[in-house]
């Protein structure tokens, strides 16, 4: 029986062994390119973990059994932190594929009403990527749940939480590269021709500047080569630490035993406590796992593994990390031991006096590219990170360059580059040694720790939909273990820890600021809405005169009219005959499918042709200049219009609300459309857009100022015509035609320019935050039409005081 009889044919059933090989298959290739991707940072960490460790308070405790005490307290740091908590907890609080403190804040404010912007709508949480586990229906009765909803300060509390931990990771974004090229170089202070302190800290300065004068460029044409240098890397400390296992001390296998920790404190006393910060070392580099959500990639040590879930799978980072990197560092850490145990007056270089000679040359090359590799790491991930904060209102406008047209991911932020670059330079000039570097690193990385577990906790319990007395179990035992190193690393602020906390406290109040002006401005704005009965009283043609043309009001609001509308329709004679105020805002989800970033709507009634556009983007998601915005808006429009006319629930009463009934447009659905027909036509210098303009100044002002930011891009040029439908209503097909001419005469971008200032009864510090701060971050910030790549011939600025 064939097919055209309608009967389906079945597929043969597959063979789940076959599916269970492909699958183990693919999880093996991720996991090979997560070891260049995640683990650069923590797998160079031996390079340093035993000199500052013991170089101070240890000094007179250089004794086999305080090494051997060192080393069990590094294997079970190792074990805990990273293994236990990050990849056998951690990995499953993944926010859809996507892993971070802002993660499991989005995962928070989705499930509880922590969010401070109430910008939020109930179509949001339609979107594929707001489902979470089972299900979405979190236990309304809970007492804490509903306490911190209704308490705004727990809330602002909980942000400031969040934003400290960023400010952190963004932190250890610069001393990253700061103690991991030192210490690479400080190699060449073993070598027969001694290096002073001095070219060392040069030479060190030379890589870094190298490093992010690169940038730019992107890593796309050496990213190939990270997961077989990270390989070579850990094939090679595993050696030398098996080597010096076997020539050095064997016995320094026993010191697995949790009893040499006891040894250890027994002897060293308040000394031992206070080298746990060198002990923490061994998994700072974990403080990574924010900066790691990051589109392309993302590495770094405990906590990178759980924030480049978006591009490896669980499975796959767990399987590096068990089978691969732990081992090796594991091995690594024991080999170093068993050579200080021999040789304790080496500790300055351990590391690089542990190699033997024939091998020293080969193992300093791949050390100091491994360090790059790691370096590179962070740097990618801070700009991925910044860019997340922007997208949930955390941090000002910055410029973000795509350096490759394929992978989404990766970016570059020129301004926050050369601030890391400037800030890593006076990092390493000024401390001229990695035991202060490390000082401030460990007590950076420890924080974000400290936070993400709390953070954790609370996902436990709204998320998981878990008891409060697991959520509590999981928060003690782990603050209680990395209590215990956080203690020891704020013993040495004035050794250098001081760093991490005046970087910051700079970042956060500059994320808090920007997001407390924010609020505000779009606070005024809900509140001084125009009243759609003074529009409806105005009539169709509000006051003035409708002239062909569409105007698209930009406007942070998702409902009501903003205020700069009032001040075109009093102040001037004439505006577009189509309206659509468009708001652009990011939702508390990674990512928002094509299908499902649109939502159109009415303001008003059909004669006004005023229309409603909100674009909807996850904090991952990347705002291309494709040229395409035009266009989509204008077929998912029709589409609205065509989809209104065979809905009884939009065209149930002339007098009812119009404003907030909002329908989803999907590209499939437009795509199938039937209402217009679309003829396109590529051009590259932007004659056909200009003879395509019915304005003749319009024209003349194209002609001479061509499109000088993106020169030589392809634009799509579309026509549209109404199609031959005998079945279509007279009125839909009327306005659709209306929409058609409005297209054809011109789009104009109309944006309020405004000032924000707090009132006069204010407050002293709420006027110096404003009037100042947030005043200072706007003037210096780019613009909101550059930002969402408006053409400047086409942008009409409002100006407005907003007293806040």
């Amino acid at each position: 029986m064939g097919p055209e009889s309608g009967v389906s044919i079945p597929s043969p059933p597959r063979n789940p062994s076959s599916l269970s090989w492909v699958n183990l298959s693919r999880n093996l290739i991720l996991a090979y390119q997560s070891l260049g991707v995640v683990y650069g940072d923590l797998s160079t960490s031996p390079l340093y973990v035993y000199s500052s460790t013991f170089i101070g308070n240890l000094q007179d405790h250089q004794n086999e059994d305080a090494i051997f005490g060192a080393f069990s307290l590094i294997f079970w740091t190792l074990t805990l932190i990273p293994l236990l908590k990050y990849v056998f907890i951690m990995l499953g609080a993944d926010d859809s594929g996507e892993g971070g403190t802002f993660a499991l804040y989005s995962l928070l404010c989705r499930h509880a009403k922590f969010s401070l912007l109430p910008n939020q709508q109930a179509a949001d949480e339609e979107l594929s990527a707001y489902k979470y586990g089972p299900s979405m229906q979190v236990a309304t009765g809970s007492p804490l749940k509903r306490f911190l909803e209704k308490h705004k300060a727990l809330r602002t509390a909980l942000l400031v939480v969040v934003l400290f931990g960023a400010s952190m990771v963004i932190g250890d974004g610069v001393l990253t590269p700061a103690i991991s090229v030192l210490s690479s170089v400080s190699g060449l202070q073993v070598t027969e021709k001694k290096l002073a302190s001095g070219e060392i800290v040069v030479l060190a300065c030379v890589i870094l500047v190298g490093l992010f004068a690169l940038q730019h460029f992107g890593t796309r044409r050496v990213a190939f080569m990270f997961a077989p240098i990270v390989i070579i890397w850990l094939v090679s400390i595993f050696s030398i630490g098996l080597y010096n296992i076997i020539f050095w001390n064997p016995k320094i296998v026993r010191a697995i035993s949790p009893y040499y920790i006891i040894k250890f404190f027994r002897e060293t006393g308040k000394d031992g406590w206070f080298s746990l910060g060198g002990i923490l070392l061994s998994v700072t580099d974990g403080c990574w796992f924010e900066l790691v959500i990051i589109a392309i990639f993302g590495f770094h040590q405990a906590e990178a593994m759980f924030a480049d879930l978006g591009h490896f799978t669980a499975l796959s980072i767990r399987l590096a990390f068990a089978f691969v990197v732990y081992p090796c560092l594991v091995v690594q850490y024991m080999g170093q031991a068993a050579f200080l145990s021999r040789n304790p007056q080496k500790v300055l270089n351990s590391f690089y006096d542990s190699i033997p000679g024939p091998v020293f040359w080969p193992i300093f090359v791949i050390a100091t590219l491994a360090t790059i590799v790691g370096s590179q790491a962070i740097i990618t991930a801070t700009f991925s990170l910044i860019k997340q904060c922007h997208a949930l209102g955390c941090f000002p406008r910055v410029k973000v360059v795509h350096t490759s047209k394929h992978i989404l991911g990766q970016i570059y932020i020129p301004e926050i580059n050369w601030i890391l670059m400037i800030l890593t330079l006076a990092i390493t000039i000024g401390f001229r040694s990695t035991t202060l570097i490390g000082n401030a690193y460990g007590l950076a990385c420890i924080t974000v720790m400290f936070i993400t577990t709390f953070l954790m906790a609370l996902v436990v319990t709204f998320v998981w939909q878990k008891s409060v007395l697991l959520a509590a179990m999981f928060l003690l035992f782990f603050w209680f273990s990395e209590g215990v190193y956080l203690s020891a690393a704020l013993m040495k602020v004035p050794q250098g820890g001081w760093v991490p906390l005046v970087l910051s406290v700079i970042f956060m109040l500059v994320m808090y600021i920007w997001h407390y002006g924010t609020r505000k401005k779009y606070n005024f704005d809900l509140h001084n809405k125009v009243s759609l009965k003074w529009l409806l009283g105005l009539g169709p043609s509000l006051g003035i005169v409708r002239v062909p043309g569409i105007g698209l009001i930009y406007s942070e609001l998702a409902t009501g009219v903003p205020a700069i509308f009032s001040h075109f329709v009093t102040n001037l004679p004439a505006f577009h005959k189509v309206l659509v105020f468009v708001c652009v805002k990011s939702v508390p989800v990674p990512y928002v499918s094509p299908e499902e970033r649109f939502l159109i709507g009415r303001v008003c009634p059909r004669p006004y042709r005023m229309y409603r556009c909100i674009v909807r983007y996850g904090y991952k998601d990347i705002q291309r200049d494709d040229g395409d915005f035009e266009d989509q808006l204008i077929q998912s429009i029709a589409e609205f219009i065509q989809m209104e006319a065979g809905d009884a629930q939009f065209c149930s009463s002339e007098s009812s609300s119009y404003d907030g009934r909002l329908a989803v447009i999907s590209s499939r659905t437009i795509q199938s459309s039937s209402s217009l027909i679309v003829t396109e036509r590529e051009d590259c210098d932007g004659i056909e857009s200009i003879q395509s303009s019915k304005s003749l100044m319009l024209q003349s002002l194209r002609s001479a100022y061509p499109d000088d930011e993106n020169p030589g891009v392809r634009r799509r040029h579309v026509r549209f015509e109404v199609a031959a439908s005998p079945g279509m209503d007279t009125g839909v097909r009327e306005e659709l035609m209306d929409l058609i001419e409005a297209k054809e005469a011109g789009v104009a971008y109309i944006m309020g320019h405004s000032y924000v200032k707090a009132r006069r009864s204010s407050s002293y510090l709420k006027k110096l935050v404003i009037d100042m701060g947030y005043s200072f971050l706007r003037k210096n910030c780019r613009g909101p039409s550059v930002a969402l790549n408006i053409p400047h011939i086409n942008l009409i600025e409002v100006g407005m005081i907003y007293y806040v």
